[in-house]
């Protein structure tokens, strides 16, 4: 029986505004490259699975300026040469001087609040577990998500970073719940499916662009309205 649900922050529950894809092709456009957003779905989420891989393995925190910049300069060759763009260096530095530039903000998807809305009337124990390094708390508080989550775990003060299973294991040992009994969904197949599975907990993959049908080892979700199927 579920007792327990926890997700990713990023680009499960909330995502920028604009959208990565809308600032890439604006970015382009600038650059003298016409493109159309949509172009940039699974290149995104490609080169955010390398983005995330990466932090997981040694934190922003711990990187040079250098190293730091050169991080994100692959990001940006990841993206363009998966969409079929050269990534030639002048202009992935272009990129990143112009995506540097740009004014985004963070919203939830519209699927959120009624997603935890159903679960809360179910009595379940919600929870946030998350890589980042910095205190979420005004974030969380800007966009209404402390009213909805009994449990946020972070990287800062866990002092682990997903797919490492102790994070996992912190989350349900403050939600007092055994593996068989805790859920996790997660943009990221790697850090957040197969990492909740080694801690013991059933992974589910949130492909909102429908670009993982590969997957097969985890339950797939498009949206999480799709979420209550699986508890």
């Amino acid at each position: 029986m579920i007792k327990a649900v926890f997700f990713d922050l990023y680009f499960t529950l909330i995502r920028y505004d604009p959208p990565q894809e809308e600032l890439e092709a604006n970015a382009l456009k600038e650059l003298g490259i016409n493109t159309d957003p949509d172009v940039f779905g699974k290149p995104m989420v490609i080169a955010n699975e390398f983005m995330v891989q990466e932090i997981a393995r040694r934190p922003l925190s711990k990187r040079s300026k250098e190293e730091t910049i050169a991080l994100y300069a692959q990001f940006q060759r990841i993206v363009l040469k998966e969409a079929g763009i050269e990534p030639d260096e002048k202009l992935v530095l272009a990129m990143l001087g112009k995506m540097q530039q740009f004014k985004t903000k963070l919203v939830l998807f519209d699927d959120v609040v009624p997603a935890l809305k159903g679960l809360q009337r179910r009595g379940l124990i919600l929870g946030l577990i998350s890589n980042v390094e910095r205190d979420l708390t005004a974030t969380m508080t800007e966009l209404g998500l402390p009213s909805w989550l009994d449990i946020v775990v972070t990287s800062l003060e866990a002092g682990f970073s997903k797919p490492q299973p102790e994070i996992f294991k912190e989350a349900m040992r403050r939600a007092v719940v055994q593996p068989s009994q805790a859920v996790y969904v997660g943009d990221q197949y790697q850090i957040d499916c197969v990492g909740a599975q080694r801690a013991g907990m059933k992974g589910i993959l949130l492909d909102r662009g429908g670009y993982s049908k590969e997957i097969t080892d985890c339950p797939r979700i498009r949206s999480l309205a799709e979420l209550t199927a699986y508890l």
